[in-house]
């Protein structure tokens, strides 16, 4: 049995939230729909955004969950992705700070959605 993850995201303009994370990753979409739209990040691993299962997501309502993207390189990957990050104007929730398992921080998608960037274990 081949198994594939696929961490679902939901938001209120799947293209322009398919731009926002594209440019983030560096990626382009590998599946694309109106409302569903994917990327492949690696072996068995996808992000996929998904909009019209919910309508008017805000921005202000809390997030109980989170988009980790772990990386190599340790802190200093971090710290440079947190750099870059912030030059664009990306939300950011929490500044780079050890977790217990690395250097960390906690960023926000335009439709308030958490992503953590951490390093790989």
């Amino acid at each position: 049995m081949t198994t594939s993850v696929v961490s679902i995201v939901y938001v209120n303009d799947a293209p322009a939230a398919a731009r926002f994370y594209g440019e983030l990753l560096g990626l382009s979409p590998s599946f694309e729909t109106p409302g569903y739209i994917t990327f492949d990040l690696g072996p068995g691993a996808d992000l996929a955004l998904w909009s019209d299962r919910f309508e008017g997501l805000s921005p202000d309502v809390p997030r109980t969950s989170e988009v980790c993207l772990a990386v190599g390189g340790g802190a200093d990957e971090v710290d440079a992705i947190f750099e870059k990050w912030q030059s664009k104007g990306v939300t950011i929730l929490k500044e780079p700070h050890d977790a217990g398992f690395g250097l960390t921080f906690l960023a926000a998608d335009p439709d308030g959605n958490q992503i953590r960037v951490a390093p790989r274990d």
